[in-house]
């Protein structure tokens, strides 16, 4: 059996001055999802987009929007971008003093329930809940900018994830976000990830979507 893994170029990284365009070339490319970074300038050091971007966004998407909130009490919006159009939303583990409360939230709306953790966070923490968890977003650079550089102690924590996943029977995906682009991409995958965040590495890409087919490309590589 073979491990297919999704690539999910990140909007943050596009022209935002040709944002359709950009969005057409995701949609008619190998790519699997939107991801989108919401910042408050409050969790991260730095200010993004709020639901009526996503949702602007949704209306041109032809692919699953992912939406990654790194913001303080996501609990107070995870219905407004459920209705913007998230089809997956993810909290970070350091925002959320009831984590398997919010988890639960935002499985009610429909949407698949991420969490992420930043460099410094052990995944081990997740232990208790990594059942209830859809995916769990490993930062590979700290979260609040593009463009920063892969931190590479991410392979052995996405190691010891999948050896948590596999010893719980878990569904859970394991995604990377930071850094991530054709020099990693089959390190990543070796260690386990299954979607992979891109947002330099494809929009700065002289050809985006012959990128993405080329990190699509590395997935019969690797079995289960």
């Amino acid at each position: 059996m073979i491990r297919q893994h999704l690539i999910a170029p990140s909007v943050l990284a596009a022209d935002f001055a040709h944002l359709e365009r950009d969005i057409d070339m995701v949609n008619n490319s190998l790519a699997d999802w939107f991801h989108l970074d919401v910042m408050d300038g409050r969790f991260v050091p730095n200010i993004t987009f709020g639901m009526f971007i996503v949702e602007a966004i949704g209306r041109l998407a032809k692919k699953p929007l992912d939406v990654h909130l790194m913001i303080v009490e996501p609990e107070r919006y995870i219905e407004s971008f459920r209705k913007a159009g998230a089809d997956v939303i993810t909290v970070h583990y350091e925002a959320c003093p009831h984590l398997h409360r919010t988890i639960h939230q935002i499985k009610e709306t429909g949407a698949k329930a991420g969490v992420a953790l930043n460099p410094h966070t052990p995944v081990g923490l997740l232990e208790d809940i990594i059942e209830d968890i859809d995916l769990v977003c490993l930062m590979s650079v700290n979260p609040g900018f593009g463009g920063q550089k892969f931190i590479y102690r991410t392979l052995e924590k996405t190691r010891q994830l999948r050896d948590m996943i596999i010893v719980h029977n878990a569904p859970t995906l394991i995604e990377i976000d930071g850094g991530v682009g054709l020099q990693n991409t089959e390190a990543l995958l070796q260690a386990g990830a299954d979607v992979l965040v891109a947002g330099s590495s494809v929009f700065g890409a002289t050809d985006p979507a012959a990128t993405i087919a080329h990190m699509k490309s590395f997935s019969s590589k690797f079995d289960v």
